[in-house]
Formats: structure tokens, C-alpha cells, sequence
């Protein structure tokens, strides 16, 4: 069972997140916080598995609770789900030390799948939030830093890691192959497992370091 804090201080969503969250049988609400305040209380009181933060909070606001709560070692996951796309909010929530980052039109099925992999250490990012943080790190590299592909890679996978690098989600790479979203996480997983890289962004960025062309 994964426990998760809600913190939002609109009372609505929150008691949305809580029914979707609880309609499954391996997720559970253990607390709710209204701002920042309240969060770093609660995520000391009740150490949840993962935190779901909104950034705009009257009084302490998401980032701050974030690096006040990750700065005092709780074992919690931190991902983000607010209204803001903007570099602005994401980099700083990035810094504060929150594990992943998805506004609030995320699709139900793709943010309970994204808490159980946040809160198994992997980090979730929408994906044109990932595109550009991709652009970022990227752009950020030396080119002596670019990297060759491992040989052992199939086809399929080359395609599924170019369109990684694009940014895209895992269903939108299932429509373009015309896959399902099983085979997409099987695909990954499997390029993780090869590349060594332990994360989606990682992968991404990896993507971008061999320059798969992405297929049309």
C-alpha cells in the first residue's frame, strides 16, 4: 500500500484526488494539507511513501514546503501536480528537490500510474515539461559528452527511444508504433536496463546525446 499526503488548497480538488486515489486498491489518502504550513507538519507526522504538492498556496507555497520537507530528510516522494506549465515554477520545484512534476490536466489513469512509479523512485514529468528540461540539460552538455548507442538495441527500440527523446508519453509513442502501452513500458524498461540509465529523463537525455532521428 502507498500512502499519499494531498496538499492543494482548493478543498474541491483535493476531495477529487482523494476519490480517485482511494477507488484503487494499492493507493491511500493518509492526510490532507491545505498549505505549505501544514504540509511539512503532516509529512513529518505521518511519513508518507509520496507527497502530491500544489505550487500556489496562500502562505508557504509548494516550493518552499518541498525544500523545507526534503531538507529535514523525510523518506517522502515529492511530486508536483499544479496548473503551471512555465519554466518559472518548474525549475524551482525541480531545485527545491520535488521527484517529478504534472499539471492538473494529466489524464486519471496517467497520474495514478504516475504515483506508483514516483513513489517507487522513478521521476514523471509531463511531456512538454520533459521536452524542455530535456533542451535544457542538453544544451547545458559539452559535445564531447555525446554518446554512441549500445549495439544490442533492436529496431523497435530505437524508435521508442527517439520519440522518448521528443518528449513524448507513453501513449502518445503507442499511437504513433501503433503499440500497446504495455509494450511501450516493456520497450523502456528494456532500454534502461541497456543504457543504464535508471530514469525517463535520463533516457531522454541519453536519446538526445546518440541523436536517434524520431520516426514520421
Amino acid at each position: 500500500m502507498i500512502s499519499v499526503l494531498l496538499v492543494d488548497d482548493q478543498r474541491l480538488v483535493r476531495a477529487g484526488l482523494r476519490m480517485l486515489i482511494e477507488s484503487t486498491e494499492d493507493l491511500q489518502v493518509v492526510g490532507e494539507a491545505a498549505n505549505g504550513v501544514e504540509a511539512i507538519r503532516l509529512a513529518a507526522e505521518l511519513a508518507p511513501d509520496l507527497i502530491l504538492m500544489d505550487l500556489r498556496m496562500p502562505g508557504l507555497d509548494g516550493v518552499a514546503a518541498t525544500e523545507s520537507i526534503v531538507r529535514g530528510g523525510a523518506r517522502a516522494k515529492i511530486l508536483v501536480l499544479t496548473t503551471f506549465d512555465d519554466d518559472d515554477h518548474l525549475f524551482p520545484a525541480l531545485a527545491a528537490g520535488a521527484t517529478g512534476y504534472l499539471v492538473k490536466d494529466t489524464e486519471p489513469a496517467d497520474l495514478l500510474a504516475a504515483i506508483r512509479r514516483t513513489a517507487e523512485g522513478d521521476m514523471l514529468f509531463s511531456p512538454p515539461l520533459l521536452r524542455r528540461l530535456v533542451d535544457r540539460v542538453v544544451a547545458a552538455r559539452e559535445p564531447a559528452e555525446s554518446g554512441t548507442a549500445p549495439t544490442d538495441l533492436t529496431p523497435r527500440e530505437r524508435e521508442v527511444l527517439a520519440l522518448v527523446g521528443a518528449g513524448f508519453g507513453n501513449q502518445e509513442i503507442a499511437d504513433r508504433l501503433h503499440l500497446g502501452v504495455t509494450t511501450v513500458k516493456t520497450h523502456i524498461a528494456n532500454l534502461m536496463e541497456k543504457t543504464g540509465r535508471d530514469n525517463r529523463v535520463r533516457l531522454a537525455v541519453y536519446a538526445h546525446q546518440i541523436a536517434p532521428t524520431p520516426p514520421r
